[in-house]
């Protein structure tokens, strides 16, 4: 596992990532994005890990946008390209076949934001700050901030984040959607990892298909998407945790899920 920027740690069946630049607020430089492509890929293909959390050293940021210094040095050709190498990792979290929970523990702007919303959910401090800030400098977000972002909270008040620029406190990211839970400091990580055990109990298969159910659906017409879920029903009828899942329900005992 790299890491250089970033701290892998395991608790079980959690894996705990964290991006350990606080000096520059965590700040996304490519070697960061690298290091993430390799992180997502190997823990995607780890099959004792369950759940994700992401995550930012320190007590300021989660993870404060992109290295300005590079941004400055783009041009056409290799601005969509950064564009593109986004949107394949905030794709590449999305479709983990495992939830990833974003603990946001600071500043998640820009590029931090983006990857926060590319994840299965959003724990936010209450000194937590959200934000597309990119048309301060100029230009839009780029890996995927226009998409999500309206998909979460609505066009009308994604636009009204980007175009001010201005940041949005945790408090009012959790009355628009944009996380699910806004916590003390000093209790988001034990209560992340909390949840992160719990939903890495459950059987894994049915919760691969609940997120592909739900990331898949949401293109889709509603009887599309309905079919498409009885279609996972029936997958899931096959497997080892559908019969112990029911069986432990009828004899009253806890689950024992294989992931078969």
């Amino acid at each position: 596992m790299p890491d250089d920027n970033l701290h892998i740690e395991r608790d079980g069946a959690v894996a705990v990532l964290t991006v350990t630049r606080p000096a520059v607020l965590n700040a996304l430089n490519k070697e960061t994005i690298a290091e993430l492509e390799s992180a997502v890929g190997a823990l995607t293909a780890d099959d004792d890990v369950r759940v994700v959390v992401l995550t930012g050293a320190g007590d300021k940021a989660f993870i404060a946008g992109a290295d300005i210094r590079e941004l400055a040095a783009l041009n056409p050709v290799t601005a969509r390209a950064l564009a593109d190498r986004g949107h394949a990792l905030c794709q590449a979290i999305e479709r983990m076949g495992k939830p990833v929970i974003a603990a946001i523990n600071g500043y998640a702007l820009g590029g931090g934001c983006e990857l926060a919303m590319a994840c299965t959910l959003r724990i936010a401090a209450e000194s937590a700050r959200l934000g597309q800030p990119e048309i301060a400098l100029g230009l839009l977000p780029g890996y995927g901030g226009t998409q999500r972002l309206p998909r979460l909270v609505g066009p009308g008040r994604a636009l009204e984040i980007m175009l001010t620029g201005s940041p949005i406190d945790a408090q009012e990211a959790w009355r628009i959607g944009l996380v699910n839970r806004v916590l003390p400091r000093d209790e988001l990580m034990p209560q992340t990892m909390e949840l992160a055990r719990k939903i890495a109990g459950q059987a894994p298969i049915a919760v691969r298909y609940i997120l592909a159910a739900v990331r898949e659906g949401l293109g889709m017409t509603l009887p599309d998407g309905c079919a498409h879920e009885a279609g996972l029903f029936g997958l899931a009828a096959a497997t080892s945790d559908w019969r112990e899942g029911t069986s432990a329900f009828l004899e009253k005992r806890p689950a024992r899920f294989s992931g078969s």
